[in-house]
């Protein structure tokens, strides 16, 4: 079938701008695509690069939206290079356009790095979150926040059971890790205590994949690959290598939606799913593919909306 083809770009402009481990992210580049069939049906989809994670440029996916005609097949659609993976990933999303109800589902709230992480976190609890992402370092004043940061959510609850993901985005060296795996695995000792450390979340660069296998061997705080399992190349990769870890999944950078349905239908993994901050297209893709795949799982990082104002428009 032939689909008449557009799409457009957009701009999102972070309320406060995201500190990563790659620097300040201040906009979120993105294409909006819209496939209409010979009926008059249309589907959205959704392009939401990472080029420093591993996908394609924003250029690189606006050069090849550009180079396409204006009515492409289904068949030009699912041969789209994996080195496009946010591509195909926004591609095959408009021709699913399945549109499902989100209200079951739990997500992860991202609390702002260094101790502005301290007030949101009762922010979010008012909202309904229980699990929680926070970027970290290794530098002692952050390891004091991280004290205060569970002591607050264990006073937040009365006793109401807390979860809290720390992402060090590759950026720990081996004895950092270490102390930041002790520092978790203190908190887990500690008795009549709600908060969970649920998982550090990659601590080493890419590199060192052999060493995170180890520090998961040798501590009680799982780790969850990030920036290691980018793609489904990648995660098929750290699969054949060993990894029964957690696998972090960011669907609209990870490739065909369809090959990555296949690859955890055959394999029994552990997978939380996470946003790439993209607009609401692209959520309800990732999404769709995330409960059909691990209903009931663990919560979705998918808790980013507070991240920008309500009425940005992306068409």
């Amino acid at each position: 079938m032939l689909y008449q083809f557009e799409f457009r770009t957009y701009q999102r402009k972070f309320k406060r701008p995201l500190q990563t481990s790659h620097g300040i992210w201040e906009i979120r580049l993105g294409i909006i695509l819209k496939l209409t069939d010979e009926n008059g049906q249309f589907g959205w989809g959704e392009i939401a690069p990472l080029s420093w994670f591993g996908s394609e440029s924003f250029e690189q996916a606006l050069d090849f939206c550009n180079s396409l005609p204006a009515n492409i097949s289904s068949e030009t659609i699912f041969s789209i290079s994996a080195e496009l993976p946010a591509c195909q990933f926004g591609f095959e999303s408009a021709l699913s356009n399945e549109d499902n109800e989100e209200e079951n589902n739990r997500y992860s709230g991202l609390l702002p790095a260094g101790e502005t992480a301290l007030s949101a976190v009762q922010m979010l609890w008012k909202q309904g979150y229980r699990t929680f992402k926070w970027k970290i370092g290794v530098i002692e004043q952050e390891l004091n926040v991280f004290q205060q940061l569970v002591k607050a959510m264990d006073n937040l609850g009365d006793r109401e059971k807390a979860l809290l993901r720390l992402d060090a985005n590759g950026g720990l060296n081996y004895s950092q890790a270490e102390t930041w795996l002790k520092t978790c695995d203190n908190v887990l000792e500690i008795p009549n205590f709600s908060v969970k450390i649920e998982f550090l979340e990659q601590p080493l660069p890419v590199t060192q994949f052999e060493e995170m296998l180890e520090l998961s061997a040798a501590y009680a705080t799982p780790i969850a690959l990030d920036e290691s399992v980018a793609n489904l190349d990648r995660i098929q990769e750290c699969y054949d290598q060993g990894w029964r870890g957690i696998f972090v999944i960011k669907p609209a950078i990870a490739g065909s939606p369809s090959q990555l349905r296949k690859f955890c239908q055959t394999h029994n993994i552990d997978a939380v799913f996470s946003s790439v901050f993209e607009t609401q297209i692209g959520r309800q893709a990732a999404l769709n593919l995330a409960t059909e795949l691990f209903p009931n799982s663990r919560a979705l990082g998918f808790g980013t909306d507070c991240w920008f104002d309500e009425n940005q428009e992306t068409w």
